[in-house]
């Protein structure tokens, strides 16, 4: 009972529906609403995590028009996390976000150039051809189904799943009989409105024309923001010769004027873009900034759009979609394969909303530099700005990324309190080269793979961890290594120890005989002195509230 047609074709309602042929109900653990960019990458953690999953959506092909082009280190490693490299999608690094004032010239610059964790602190890419790659990439998890035209119509919610109807145009009514839903359908999301949530907050009344154009001849390598309260707008390059533009419209301008070839080709003038530009993007948008009050109920879950907005001005819309994604995917799998308590899916709406609203808060901060409201409230902000990166650290604190909300969080699932390492609970871990016996070379994350981790830096835990807990956090989809500092050469364990070559782990962060549990999304769930590993250990374990038994998930039960 598999569908593959995941490379982005139309395929006919009742060929989708044929794959079905005969059932009543079709059994899974997690339903996805919506295939977008952040459903894809939701499905493909899922498939990595070995849950029987079924992604749907509406749309029979795949939307061919660019929307997000900005991604960020942690949007790299999430994708990283899905088994998507830097490779398998064309990606252009920005140097640096350039600030610019009519009155004031060059007012700020926002250092983008080098790499954090391993990947590039900004880049920009095709949305097409990312969400094409994720889709394709879920050919090689036989758990992971997808039905294309596919439309949710309603689902009820019972004690131990969620029944869901799905309508094909032409076949007729599928049921769906879920343990968990993930509605990733946007921001008009349908199972939002289902679940009854509220999406508070603002829609800007302002216009805003996008245009993307394809082969411009002489492309600019940064991001430009021309912050010109007559008419603001961003400026970008992006992979393949591509530039977009947005441009602020006035109140009485309106959409068909401003969509107009000619329209387009006399905002572009100024910019010295040539006339020959091939437009294949127009559009006439309002942004917003909304948060759903909760991004769960019960067994319902909401990602990306369907349960935030963030205006555009720091590129952080898909990327704060893409961190639901990775914080949500594991305990999902966890619970299903009975690793953890049901418990543990609290956690989301506590560690990811708070998250999110802080990146719109930022985002606003932004939008009101870019787009002041008059000649007087431009110089007055900019002036300050421009002056206040004389002094070093406000300089440091705008210049390098400062200013951006670290993605820590204040509660969740981790044990509270801080120890002396510099390792921070319910942080990320940074990720480094690291090198094993064989000379084979990854990112850490790679060499963590998809899994609880006990890690010991500078030793190896494994011999001091009880026999007893060793088989609990096994039993709980645990395992253990081992981070060598650079040039230490341990007598056993070679294929659990790998060394830092880069030292990020050692010195960087932690000294040698310390230890760290580490969550599958490489969240710092517990650390401390590794003579205390069996502490740790068990108080991990506490916090999972692993149940008793480990039962098979409900597909397989069915």
């Amino acid at each position: 009972m598999t569908l593959k047609d995941i490379a982005g074709a139309a395929i006919a309602a009742a060929d989708a529906k044929s794959a079905f042929a005969g059932k009543s109900a079709v059994d899974v653990d997690v339903l996805i609403v919506g295939l977008g960019p952040v459903g894809a990458v939701i499905a493909n953690l899922l498939g990595r995590y070995g849950v029987h999953t079924l992604a749907i959506d509406k749309s029979k092909e795949l939307f061919l028009a660019p929307r997000a082009i900005a991604l960020d280190n942690e949007a790299l490693r999430i994708l990283q996390q899905a088994g998507i490299g830097e490779r398998d999608f064309e990606q252009m690094a920005i140097p640096c976000v350039r600030l610019r004032s009519p009155l004031l010239g060059e007012f700020g610059t926002i250092n983008t150039l080098g790499s954090i964790d391993g990947h590039p602190k900004l880049v920009t890419f095709y949305q097409p051809e990312l969400e094409r790659v994720l889709r394709t990439r879920l050919e090689r998890y036989e758990c992971v189904q997808v039905l294309l035209g596919a439309k949710l119509t309603a689902f009820t919610e019972l004690k131990k799943h969620v029944i869901a109807t799905l309508h094909f145009e032409q076949a007729g009514d599928l049921m769906v009989r879920a343990r968990y839903v993930i509605g990733a359908d946007g921001a008009s999301s349908l199972v939002r409105r289902l679940l009854g949530q509220k999406f508070e907050g603002r829609t800007y009344i302002e216009d805003w024309l996008i245009v993307d154009a394809h082969k411009c001849g002489r492309t600019i390598n940064h991001v430009e923001f021309i912050c010109d309260h007559r008419r603001p707008g961003p400026h970008m390059p992006a992979p393949g010769g591509r530039e977009r533009w947005e441009f602020k419209l006035h109140p009485e301008e309106t959409r068909e004027e401003m969509e107009s070839d000619a329209r387009i080709h006399e905002l572009l003038a100024p910019r010295d873009t040539p006339q020959e530009v091939n437009i294949e993007r127009k559009a006439v948008y309002r942004f917003h900034a909304r948060v759903a009050d909760a991004f769960s109920k019960e067994r319902v879950f909401l990602a990306g759009d369907a349960a935030h907005i963030t205006p555009p001005f720091v590129g952080q819309g898909l990327v704060a979609g893409l961190r639901d994604a990775a914080n949500l995917c594991w305990k999902l799998a966890w619970v299903v394969k009975g690793h953890a308590s049901a418990d543990i899916l609290d956690s989301y709406d506590a560690e990811r909303r708070p998250h999110a609203k802080a990146m719109i808060r930022m985002a606003k901060l932004m939008g009101k530099l870019v787009m002041p409201r008059n000649a007087a409230v431009a110089l007055l902000t900019h002036g300050f700005l421009r002056a206040a990166r004389s002094v070093p650290p406000l300089r440091r604190y705008f210049d390098e990324l400062g200013i951006k909300p670290k993605n820590r969080f204040a509660s969740g699932l981790f044990v509270k309190g801080r120890s002396a390492a510099k390792l921070l609970r319910g942080s990320t871990l940074p990720q480094g080269y690291v090198r094993r016996r064989d000379g084979d070379i990854r990112l850490s994350d790679d060499a963590i793979d998809a899994k609880f981790t006990l890690i010991g830096f500078g030793v190896d835990p494994y011999p001091l961890l009880d026999a007893r807990l060793l088989q609990q956090f096994t039993a709980a989809g645990g395992q253990v290594l081992q981070i060598a500092y650079r040039g230490q050469r341990p007598a056993t364990g070679t294929q659990r120890c790998w060394e830092d070559v880069t030292g990020v782990f050692l010195p960087g962060l932690a000294g040698v005989g310390w230890a760290a549990v580490i969550r599958p999304d490489r969240t710092i769930l517990h650390d401390g002195p590794v003579t205390q590993v069996d502490r740790l250990v068990r108080e991990s374990l506490q916090l999972l509230g692993a149940p008793l038994s480990h039962p098979e998930s409900l597909a397989h039960a069915h």
